[in-house]
């Protein structure tokens, strides 16, 4: 894919290099010429463009005209918005990606501005903190699908006093449509299989659909 990253702060630079990393073409665009030569320094020279976001001249420079996705993640707001309106509006990107700085400003990031997705990190927080309120200690890594189709990467620790602790995966009733992806322990990832047993501390990686939270919260209680 084309991704057009707007803000070479450390934000966006970090995403570049990710992106850049997995195989993507990826063009960052950032303002500030003291930050340029630092830029070109992490990534290739050509995934570095220097100008303003929000300047159709320097989006066209990046590609926009054939980009699959536009992320804008400055530290100012209103950039970010407009980079979303020219992005989405002017050159009709199939998927725009806004940074949301201040929470207040909220909800100004939705499709009507331009913005498919926005990121308001103070939004996620408080959802992670209520979804571990909700469901004691499933904490949910990610959320995938909408409606009944939803998924999550969950998260949960088996507790000194779980009965599951000393137990087979094999002996373990899960819920449906749910599969265990990795086990944290001391530090190490280790891949689960039907024979490996359960220890307290040990942190479950699982991947299951809205019924099954409700349900992993009791298999290892």
């Amino acid at each position: 894919m084309h991704i057009i990253v707007v803000g070479g702060g450390q934000t966006g630079s970090y995403l570049a290099s990710l992106l850049a990393g997995d195989g993507h073409v990826v063009r960052l665009v950032e303002h500030r010429r003291n930050l340029i030569a630092k830029l070109e320094n992490e990534l290739p020279k050509e995934c570095v463009v220097f100008g303003n976001g929000s300047d159709a001249a320097t989006l066209e420079e990046a590609g926009i005209l054939r980009a699959d996705v536009v992320v804008s993640v400055t530290g100012d707001d209103e950039v970010n918005l407009v980079v979303s309106m020219l992005a989405k509006m002017e050159y009709g990107v199939s998927r725009v990606i806004a940074r949301v700085n201040n929470p207040r400003n909220s909800w100004m990031f939705n499709q009507g501005m331009g913005v498919d997705v926005g990121i308001n990190q103070a939004d996620i927080l408080a959802r992670f903190v209520q979804e571990g309120l909700d469901l004691k200690d499933v904490y949910t890594l990610m959320k995938l699908g909408l409606g009944e189709e939803e998924h999550s990467i969950v998260q949960i620790e088996v507790r000194p006093d779980a009965k599951v602790a000393g137990k087979h995966l094999k002996d373990i009733e899960l819920p449906g449509q749910t599969v265990l992806i990795a086990i944290m322990r001391a530090g190490e990832i280790l891949i689960p299989n039907g024979s490996t047993v359960l220890s307290e501390g040990d942190s479950i990686i699982a991947f299951t659909d809205g019924a099954g939270r409700e349900g992993i919260r009791h298999a290892f209680a």
